[in-house]
């Protein structure tokens, strides 16, 4: 399994107790969809290892409480803190048309309403205080942020984004 076939869920933030449980924040909308799982990735070392599930406990605030199968001390689990958790993206909810997940939008073109194509999305910044779109315009990177407001709609189907850009974003990027 690697990366482009997973997205992050989250990640181990802590040991919790004295029995090889770990705290995982979880980086989902919807963490109830994922009370389930049997199994998860960890990266470790650039690769990603799959650990499977004694249990899975959702907590409040977008945590669940794990514990692996086969690793019973803090000793154990102690090495795990700090490693990006994964999915396949086999596992990923079915969303409704006017929804996307960040990841389907690499490679969609980006219009604005009065400049009409602005470019291809390369990259999705999904950062604590804010999303961005990294787009590349004139050959420098734009980042639009996504918000309602600036991003208008999303067209799967014919790989679109559009989007009113305040005044003046686009020239800050495109300043020498």
């Amino acid at each position: 399994m690697n990366k482009e076939q997973c997205f992050q869920l989250g990640y181990v933030a802590k040991v919790h107790g004295l029995r090889g449980e770990v705290n995982v924040m979880l980086d989902v909308d919807y963490p109830e969809d994922y009370e389930d799982l049997k199994h998860l990735f960890l990266e470790q070392k650039g690769r990603l290892i799959p650990f499977f599930l004694e249990h899975f406990v959702l907590q409040p605030g977008n945590k669940a409480l794990a514990k692996f199968e086969d690793l019973n001390t803090i000793d154990q689990v102690e090495g795990l803190v700090g490693s990006e958790v994964y999915l396949p993206l086999t596992e990923l909810q079915e969303l409704d048309e006017d929804q996307y997940y960040f990841h389907e939008l690499i490679g969609f073109e980006v219009f604005d309403e009065t400049r009409g194509l602005i470019g291809p999305v390369q990259i999705v910044y999904d950062l604590e205080t804010q999303d961005l779109l990294g787009v590349t315009h004139q050959g420098k990177e734009v980042l639009i942020p996504i918000q309602d407001g600036i991003i208008l709609k999303v067209d799967k189907a014919a790989k679109k984004v559009f989007c009113q850009l305040p005044d003046g974003l686009l020239e800050i990027y495109l300043e020498d």
